[in-house]
C-alpha cells in the first residue's frame, strides 16, 4: 500500500523541487500512497552532501546514494553529523567498492568454476562495520539497506547488544535464493549485493526470525531487456521484486522457517515505524491500508502475467503458494485479483 521511490534516477532526486514534484504526482495520480527518499549527496557522486534539512521538509523520509554507497569516511561522518541534528535517516547499501572491484557474483568455488570476477563477502563487513563505528560517535539514525552475509548479522546483532540504535533490511531474493541458484550464467539472478552462499542465506532468514533484522524489502530494479541479454559478466545488475515479494517469502512460511507474524511485521510495521510512517498497523485512527492474501493457493508464475513493464524475474516458472488477492488504500479498494485476471 506505500512504495518508497529510490534517489537513483535521472534526473537524481537531488533537489527539493524533484521531491515536492514527486509527492505532487504521486497524490494526483499513483493508487497507493508513495514516498520519496533522496539523495545523499549531489548527484550521488559521494562529494557534496544534499540539503538534509530542506529536502526533509519537502517530504523525503530518508537520504541514501543506493547503490553507490559513500566510501569517503570523512564526508560520510559529516553527513551523519548533519543528519543526526536534524534527525535524518540515512541508508546505506554497505559494500567497499574497491574490494568489490569488477565482480559480478559471490567470491567462492561457484565463480571459480563460472570463471566469473567475484565480490568477497569481507567488501560488505569492511564497510558496514566502518559505518556503525562512525555512528557510534556521531549518533545518527542509520539504516543498512540490505544486507548478504552471515558476518553482517552478526555485526548488526553485536552492535544492537551495544545499543547502537540501527536498523537493517534484506531483500526477499536474499531470503530464498543462492548463489548455486544461477546456474547456467542465468542473468536475471545477477543482483547487488549478490546472492551468497547458502550459510549466509539460512543465517539472513535467522536473522529476520530473531528480529535482528529489521526489514525485508522487495529491492525492485527493473531493467530493460536487451542489457539482461548479455554474457552474465557484461550484463545489468538487478531484478524486479515488488510482485515477488510477499510470495518468495510466503515459501519460508509454509517451509516452518518463520512465522508468518514475523514475515508480514517486517514488511509493514517496521519499514513504517523506521520511516517515521503512519501506516504499517491496523488500529484505530490508523490509515485505511489493508492487504488481503490467500495463503494456501498454488500457482505458478509467468512473466507474461506480471503487471511490471519488465520482466527481469529471478522467480520465472517458479511454483509459489499464497498471494495477494486485494489491496485496500485508504478505504478504497486499488487491486483485485478477480478484476486483474
Amino acid at each position: 500500500t506505500t512504495m518508497v521511490v529510490m534517489p537513483d534516477t535521472d534526473p537524481v532526486i537531488d533537489d527539493v523541487a524533484l521531491v515536492e514534484f514527486l509527492n505532487l504526482r504521486a497524490r494526483e495520480t499513483a493508487a497507493v500512497r508513495v514516498e520519496v527518499m533522496a539523495a545523499l549527496t549531489r548527484g550521488l557522486k559521494g562529494a557534496e552532501m544534499t540539503e538534509y534539512g530542506l529536502l526533509g521538509e519537502a517530504g523525503a523520509v530518508g537520504f541514501s546514494d543506493v547503490a553507490r554507497p559513500l566510501g569517503n569516511a570523512r564526508v560520510l561522518q559529516r553527513a551523519m553529523a548533519y543528519a543526526a541534528d536534524l534527525g535524518a535517516l540515512i541508508v546505506q547499501n554497505p559494500q567497499d567498492s574497491d574490494l568489490a572491484g569488477s565482480g559480478v557474483m559471490n567470491l567462492g568455488e561457484v565463480s571459480t568454476r563460472l570463471g566469473l570476477a567475484g565480490i568477497p563477502a569481507t567488501a560488505e563487513i569492511i564497510q558496514l562495520e566502518r559505518d556503525l563505528r562512525l555512528v557510534e560517535t556521531t549518533g545518527a539514525k542509520y539504516h543498512a539497506g540490505q544486507i548478504s552475509t552471515a558476518e553482517s548479522v552478526a555485526i548488526v546483532r553485536r552492535a544492537k547488544a551495544r545499543g547502537i540504535a540501527l536498523t537493517c533490511g534484506v531483500s526477499a531474493a536474499h531470503l530464498v535464493l543462492n548463489e548455486n541458484d544461477i546456474g547456467a550464467y542465468r542473468t536475471f539472478l545477477k543482483i547487488m549485493p549478490p546472492l551468497r552462499t547458502e550459510d549466509d542465506r539460512l543465517a539472513l532468514v535467522e536473522g529476520v526470525r530473531d528480529g535482528t533484522i529489521d526489514i525485508i524489502v522487495s529491492a525492485h530494479c527493473p531493467r530493460d531487456p536487451d542489457t539482461k541479454r548479455h554474457p552474465f559478466a557484461e550484463a545489468a545488475s538487478g531484478a524486479i521484486g515488488l510482485e515477488t515479494m510477499l510470495p518468495a517469502c510466503l515459501m519460508l512460511y509454509h517451509d516452518g522457517a518463520l512465522e508468518l507474524s514475523r514475515i508480514i511485521e517486517a514488511m509493514t510495521l517496521r519499514p513504517a515505524a523506521r520511516l517515521g510512517l503512519a501506516g504499517g498497523r491496523l488500529e484505530k485512527g490508523a490509515p485505511g491500508d489493508l492487504t488481503l492474501i490467500d495463503l494456501d493457493t498454488p500457482w505458478v508464475l509467468d512473466p507474461a502475467q506480471l503487471h511490471s513493464k519488465s520482466k527481469n524475474t529471478p522467480f520465472e516458472d517458479r511454483a509459489f503458494q499464497g498471494r495477494v488477492i486485494r489491496t485496500i488504500v485508504g478505504g478504497r479498494t486499488v487491486y483485485d485479483i478477480a478484476a486483474a485476471d
